[in-house]
């Protein structure tokens, strides 16, 4: 084999094993894109935090009539919460009969001496009850408290008196409506609280409503004339009240 000859045979062979070899595999490059806001404060951190906070108006239905009152409310864990309320509501002596004059239009209560407002502040807990076992648009609780009450006296009539014909002493008595009779009326003082049980309705999580009913006791040692010679020494008595406010 002459010199030519050697030269193509390697040439052959170099070109033979370069076709035999496997081409080595490309490494694969990283198709991850990481983007970061421009501002640091675009994206924060925040964890849910419940409302706690609620507030309203209370109507209040009794044998006594209607009443009206606000309250504040403070959830302090899932079922314990604080509350202040105060209401403003009618009281009457439950012998006390009311007629009607069809000449007059004016109703009157024969006997009657003095009118008044009972105005309860109350300081107290309440307590969720079967909070695992009953769904929350249901929320029944229990709740107790005590706090300065108010008895607002103001007189229900007034009476006149003059001289007969005959020289005898009469009397008249006339009633005084009920506005104007509060500009002669005398606030008395003593302690007084609740007792109660209600539920609250609904899922929303920014309104509150229900219906509870309450026990109030408030008692006047001394007592204060409410029809002639009748004096009331125990206020209060059961109220169903209706509540209605919101969360913040």
């Amino acid at each position: 084999m002459n010199r030519n000859h050697r030269v193509l045979v390697a040439v052959l062979l170099m070109t033979i094993s370069s076709n035999l070899v496997p081409a080595q595999e490309q490494p694969l490059r990283d198709s991850t894109y990481i983007f970061t806001p421009s501002s640091p404060d675009l994206v924060q951190k925040t964890n849910y935090e419940p409302l706690r906070n609620a507030w309203g108006v209370d109507l209040l239905i009794s044998n006594n009539g209607f009443g009206a009152g606000a309250f504040y409310r403070r959830e302090f864990s899932d079922v314990l919460s604080g509350f202040v309320t105060f209401a403003i509501s009618d009281v009457k002596d439950d012998s006390e009969v009311e007629f009607y004059n069809y000449y007059t239009g004016q109703s009157f209560v024969p006997g009657k001496v003095n009118r008044m407002l009972l105005m309860p502040l109350v300081i107290g807990a309440q307590y969720r009850l079967f909070k695992d076992d009953i769904v929350d648009n249901f929320r029944p609780y229990i709740s107790v408290g005590v706090g300065p009450s108010m008895v607002f006296v103001a007189p229900y009539s007034k009476s006149q008196q003059f001289t007969g014909p005959n020289g005898e002493i009469l009397t008249t008595t006339e009633q005084i409506e009920f506005f104007s009779s509060l500009k002669y009326g005398k606030a008395n003082y003593t302690v007084g609280g609740y007792i109660g049980a209600g539920a609250y309705f609904g899922l929303d999580k920014s309104t509150l409503s229900g219906i509870s009913i309450r026990y109030y006791v408030v008692p006047f040692k001394k007592g204060i004339e409410s029809l002639d010679k009748v004096f009331i020494k125990q206020f209060g008595g059961f109220f169903i009240t209706l509540n209605f406010g919101s969360f913040y």
